[in-house]
């Protein structure tokens, strides 16, 4: 008889750090390995990354071109000027379905459970999303810009009110993204997004940017006037100096106070909850 004896290598697994410092370079570093892992995916299958921006550009064309003719903004001025803004925004708003995509198929397909498996830090997964997405969003608005001004959109601020615009533009995003990371992580799987999608694409497109609220329906325009979206496009067409700024609702009189105080709201309540979720998730 033929013994056979297997030997088994350990594994040296390293031990999780006690310390706050120690434990802040760990997430740190386990962030950074994720996000480098998100800008590897777009590298090597980037059709989806050009199709997704291409289809914000197609936007852009089609609205300008379409109703640039016809539509009379208040006070007036261009209607590509007093789209893009509203553009602007909701090309970061649209990121909310590549986000819940993402996450759930990383969790339907277990990937999610592996990394809860290993000696990580619990809150890189998320955190390294949140990176990934906002590198995926500053290269998608600068794309967004490029087509504005080849359309004929300029900004007329100074700098300093340009800049303030983009800001609250990507403030916005990643408020919004904690939003798409939350549902990813409750959502039964990829099949799921799209039906969710489909009910958050008219949240998403009930705004002022295509026309002005007191235009429509008076329920129509109330719910268009109180979208968070909409105090972005107002206050970022007030710091571009693109026409449609202005109005007797307490929303355009205090679109910067609202633009900043939104996406806090947002970030208040589903960053905590995201995390929450991925530290307790059952799939």
């Amino acid at each position: 008889m033929t013994t056979t004896t297997t030997t088994r290598t350990a594994i040296d697994v390293p031990a999780r750090p006690t310390t706050p410092m120690a434990r802040l370079r760990w997430g740190l570093s386990d962030t950074w390995t994720l996000t480098l892992r998100g800008i590897n995916h777009w590298i090597r299958q980037p059709l989806p990354v050009i199709g997704g921006m291409a289809f914000m550009v197609m936007l852009v064309a089609l609205y300008g071109f379409l109703f640039g003719g016809a539509m009379q903004v208040p006070g007036g001025g261009s209607y590509v000027e007093f789209l893009l803004p509203g553009m602007f925004v909701m090309t970061m708003a649209f990121g909310i379905g590549e986000t819940m995509s993402a996450v759930s198929v990383d969790a339907e397909r277990g990937v999610t459970d592996r990394f809860r498996s290993m000696p990580m830090s619990s809150s890189a997964v998320v955190l390294g999303r949140s990176i990934t997405d906002m590198l995926y969003s500053t290269v998608g608005l600068g794309v967004m810009i490029g087509a504005g001004l080849a359309l004929g959109w300029r900004w007329h601020g100074g700098i300093g009110e340009t800049l303030a615009a983009f800001g609250l533009l990507l403030l916005l995003r990643f408020a919004m993204l904690w939003v798409g990371i939350f549902l990813g992580l409750i959502v039964p799987g990829p099949g799921t997004v799209n039906a969710v999608w489909t009910v958050l694409f008219p949240l998403t497109m009930v705004t002022a940017a295509f026309a002005p609220p007191e235009t429509m329906p008076a329920w129509l325009g109330f719910l268009a006037e109180w979208n968070p979206l909409s105090a972005t496009i107002y206050a970022t067409r007030d710091l571009f100096g693109n026409p449609g700024v202005g109005g007797a609702s307490f929303v355009s009189d205090n679109a910067m106070l609202l633009s900043v105080a939104w996406p806090l709201i947002l970030l208040a309540v589903f960053l905590p909850l995201s995390v929450h979720r991925y530290r307790h998730l059952s799939r």
